[in-house]
């Protein structure tokens, strides 16, 4: 029997409630199915930070290396400024395992309402470029604390970068039904970068004749997802904009506690790590009530990724089974918690 070896960094927050429901419904899936799932959980975390001065100890990277797929909650913290906990344990692992390419799938699941009153028409696929961009940690401070003190943040698009991302997206866009790619960009401000992104993006078109194409600035694309969201299907757009694009996607699909992600590494050369889109949320943390949805379809898409499309449908059609019979958490108007939505999907399995 396969046996898969999953690394789990619950982190920080609601992270540590979803990611161990996360667990107990893939390990109730694993006996149901012809594979084992082997969890070794990792205590990398604000806390670990506040107390050693690292999120991630002296060959912690190496180790994750060995581990079929990741499994991560959630990192942030009220006794950590942002920039240090996300540059002290997500970036490292997304940019040392070079997942570039960050997927986030967008529906309406059957028996959420949508906050659009055509919300049922959302069916998208964001790709957001993972590796560089906006997150490349390009810039620095000089001069603090005086009256001329100046920072910069350069975003750094490299040929290699774009055309990976871009080429990842037409793939992806030709397994889907519509076949349409629409590429989000802000050339008309950012001159340098994002024209590259938008010269190589049509590049890459001409490979792939039968994906349909169009061409949006970021600003907007939101009102497009908003007023036209069934002229949508999958979504190409930068590290910074794919990144507020799909919070806006999981709030018009009717909660950020339904929307997952996959970091991807497609050439598999590293382990690709699998995360809810939903972040520590501190303010429910131990009141029992945070959404496990989107770690469970997190869950699936870590299945699909180990090429185990059967055991990921059957996730699915478990989940969809749950949110049909409106078992929901306070953020989808519910009254259930945690524990019980996770029982309704293992009933469901």
């Amino acid at each position: 029997m396969k046996t898969y070896r999953i690394a789990s960094i619950p982190g920080d927050g609601i992270g540590k409630e979803v990611i161990a429901a996360g667990v107990e419904v893939l390990q109730t899936l694993a006996k149901l199915e012809s594979f084992q799932l082997d969890f070794e959980h990792f205590d990398w975390s604000s806390a670990r930070y506040l107390k050693t001065g690292a999120y991630i100890p002296e060959g912690g990277l190496e180790k994750l290396k060995t581990f079929d797929a990741i499994f991560f909650g959630a990192v942030g913290s009220p006794d950590v400024p942002d920039h240090i906990s996300l540059w002290g344990l997500r970036l490292p692992i997304c940019q040392g395992f070079d997942q570039y390419a960050n997927v986030r799938p967008s529906r309406v699941l059957p028996g959420v309402t949508s906050p659009l009153k055509n919300g049922e028409a959302i069916d998208w696929v964001i790709i957001r470029e993972n590796s560089e961009g906006e997150y490349s940690g390009s810039g620095g401070r000089v001069h603090r604390g005086l009256p001329e003190e100046i920072a910069t943040e350069t975003s750094v698009f490299t040929r290699v970068g774009v055309e990976r991302i871009h080429r990842f997206a037409f793939e992806l866009a030709r397994t889907r039904k519509r076949k349409l790619l629409t590429l989000v960009t802000k050339s008309n401000a950012q001159r340098h970068g994002m024209v590259l992104w938008d010269e190589i993006f049509y590049e890459v078109a001409k490979m792939y004749p039968d994906v349909k194409t169009d061409r949006m600035l970021v600003d907007a694309v939101t009102t497009r997802m908003v007023l036209k969201p069934e002229s949508l299907d999958t979504i190409v757009a930068s590290n910074l904009h794919a990144d507020i694009l799909s919070d806006l996607a999981a709030a018009l699909s009717g909660s950020l506690g339904i929307a997952p992600t996959a970091n991807l590494n497609p050439e598999r050369k590293f382990p690709s790590m699998f995360e809810p889109i939903h972040g520590s949320a501190f303010d429910i943390t131990g009141k029992g009530v945070a959404n496990p949805i989107a770690t469970f379809w997190t869950a699936a898409m870590m299945l699909e990724h180990l090429r185990e499309p059967k055991a990921a449908a059957r996730l699915m059609k478990a989940i969809e089974r749950t949110t049909e019979e409106q078992v929901f958490t306070p953020d989808l108007g519910g009254v259930h918690d945690t524990r019980a939505v996770t029982n309704a999907v293992k009933r469901a399995l």
